[in-house]
C-alpha cells in the first residue's frame, strides 16, 4: 500500500466517523421524541417506546445481514442503501396517522438502516490498516459515542421550537444530505479490490473457507459470548442509572449529567484503550476493560450522591465504551477481512439482543423488588463472566494464513 492509499484509509475512517454519528443519533433521537409524540397523539408511552424495542432488533438482523452483503459487494453500497433507509422510514415515520404504522415504519425500517452501518464500517476499516488497527477502528465507533452530545440536543432543540412531526422531517433531509454524500467516500481496502494475499510471507490458506466453519469455531463462539455478555453488563445500567440516581433524591437536570458523563468518558475510552491494543494486543486490553466494567457495575449499588455517581460513571463509561470496538479488532485478526462482515455482524446481532434484554430485565428488577440493587448485583456478575470467557480467546495466528479472494 502506498501512501497516498495509507492516508485514503484515515478520511474512511473519518468518513465512518460522521456517518455514524449522524446515522445512529437519527435512529436513536425517539426518546428526545417520547413526550412530544404521546402529547399530541395520545397514543401511550409503551406503545411508542415500543418502536425502540423494534429497532433493536432489527437492528440486531441487519447487522448480520450488512455485513455479509459488505464482504461481497463493498461497504459503499450498504452503507448508501441503510442511508436511503434511514431517510425513508424517519420520512414514513412522522406522517404516520396510527400507533402501529409508527412502530412498523420507525422500529423496522430505521431499525434496519441503523444496522447498515456498523458492522460494514469497521470490517472495512479494519481491513484498511495493519498498524493502529484498533486505534482507527475506536475512532470509527467514536461517531456513537458523540452522538448522544449532538444529534439529541438537536433532536430536543427542534422538538422545542416545532412540532414533532417537522422536527423529524427536518432530521430526516439533515440525513439525506449528510450521510448520503459522505457515503460516496467509503472505499474497500485495496488489497481487498485487487485479490491480495495478506500477512506473512508465503501465507495461502485459508482455516475459514466459509462462513459456516467460521461461526462453527472455537473463535467465533468464544467472541459471541463474550460480546454478549459485555453488553449484558452494561445495557441495564445504561438505561436505568438515571432512573436510579433520581430514586436517590438526586434531580432530574442533574442525573441527565451522569449519562452525559459516561458519554464522554467512553470517548477517551475508545482513545486510550484503541491505543493500549495497538500495543498490547486487543484479548488483554479486552479482559482488563471487562473487569473494570464489571467492578464499575457493581460499584453502582453503593453509591448515593451526585459525586459518587459521576465517579462511578466515568470509569464505568470508559470501561464499556473504550472496549466495544475491539470485538472487532479481534474479529479481524481471527478470521481476516474476506469474511469478517459477516462474522462481526453476526456477533452485533447477539450483542444487540443482549442489550434488549437489558432495560427490560431492569423494569422487571424495579417492579418485583422496589429498587435496583439486584441489576447491578446481576450485572456485576455477568461481567465477570464475560472476563471470564474472553479468557478463553484461542491464541491468534502467529503467522496470518487468510487469502484475500
Amino acid at each position: 500500500m502506498n501512501q497516498a492509499e495509507q492516508r485514503y484509509g484515515w478520511v474512511v475512517v473519518a468518513a465512518g466517523a460522521f456517518i455514524t454519528c449522524v446515522a445512529m443519533g437519527a435512529a436513536f433521537s425517539l426518546p428526545v421524541f417520547l413526550a412530544p409524540i404521546t402529547e399530541a397523539t395520545g397514543w401511550s408511552r409503551t406503545g411508542v417506546s415500543g418502536a425502540m424495542t423494534l429497532v433493536f432488533l432489527s437492528m440486531g438482523l441487519a447487522g448480520f445481514a450488512s455485513g455479509a452483503l459488505s464482504d461481497r459487494y463493498g461497504a459503499r453500497i450498504v452503507v448508501l442503501g441503510g442511508g436511503v433507509l434511514l431517510v425513508l422510514g424517519l420520512l414514513l415515520a412522522s406522517r404516520a396517522s396510527t400507533l402501529l404504522e409508527f412502530q412498523l415504519t420507525y422500529g423496522l425500517l430505521v431499525g434496519v438502516a441503523a444496522g447498515s452501518f456498523f458492522a460494514p464500517l469497521m470490517a472495512t476499516v479494519a481491513a484498511w490498516f495493519d498498524t493502529r488497527r484498533a486505534l482507527a477502528v475506536s475512532l470509527v465507533s467514536m461517531g456513537v459515542g458523540v452522538a448522544p452530545m449532538t444529534m439529541s440536543p438537536f433532536a430536543s432543540w427542534l422538538v422545542s421550537t416545532m412540532d414533532w412531526r417537522s422536527a423529524q422531517l427536518t432530521i430526516a433531509l439533515i440525513a439525506a444530505a449528510l450521510v448520503l454524500p459522505a457515503a460516496l467516500l467509503v472505499r474497500r481496502a485495496p488489497a481487498l479490490e485487487a485479490g491480495a494475499t495478506h500477512g506473512a510471507p508465503g501465507a495461502s490458506a485459508d482455516p475459514f473457507p466459509s462462513v459456516g466453519a467460521a461461526l462453527r469455531s472455537p473463535q467465533f463462539i468464544v467472541l459471541g459470548l463474550t460480546f454478549f455478555a459485555c453488553c449484558g453488563t452494561h445495557s441495564g445500567p445504561i438505561f436505568h442509572t438515571i432512573s436510579y440516581a433520581i430514586a436517590c433524591g438526586i434531580p432530574a437536570l442533574s442525573a441527565v449529567t451522569i449519562y452525559s458523563a459516561e458519554g464522554l468518558a467512553g470517548l477517551g475510552g475508545r482513545i486510550l484503550l484503541g491505543l493500549a491494543a495497538d500495543r498490547y494486543g486487543a484479548k488483554r486490553v479486552i479482559i482488563a476493560a471487562l473487569l473494570v466494567q464489571a467492578f464499575a457495575a457493581g460499584a453502582f449499588m453503593y453509591v448515593s450522591r451526585l459525586s459518587e455517581f459521576y465517579m462511578v460513571a466515568l470509569v464505568f463509561g470508559f470501561a464499556y465504551g473504550g472496549v466495544m470496538p475491539l470485538y472487532a479488532v479481534l474479529a479481524h485478526e481471527y478470521f481476516g477481512p474476506r469474511i469478517m462482515g459477516t462474522v462481526f455482524g453476526a456477533a452485533i446481532m447477539l450483542s444487540t439482543l443482549a442489550m434488549a434484554l437489558g432495560p427490560l430485565a431492569g423494569g422487571w428488577i424495579f417492579d418485583a423488588s422496589g429498587g435496583y440493587a439486584w441489576l447491578y448485583a446481576g450485572s456485576f456478575v455477568i461481567g465477570l463472566c464475560a472476563a471470564a470467557i474472553a479468557l478463553a480467546f484461542p491464541p491468534l495466528p502467529s503467522a496470518r494464513k487468510l487469502a484475500y479472494t
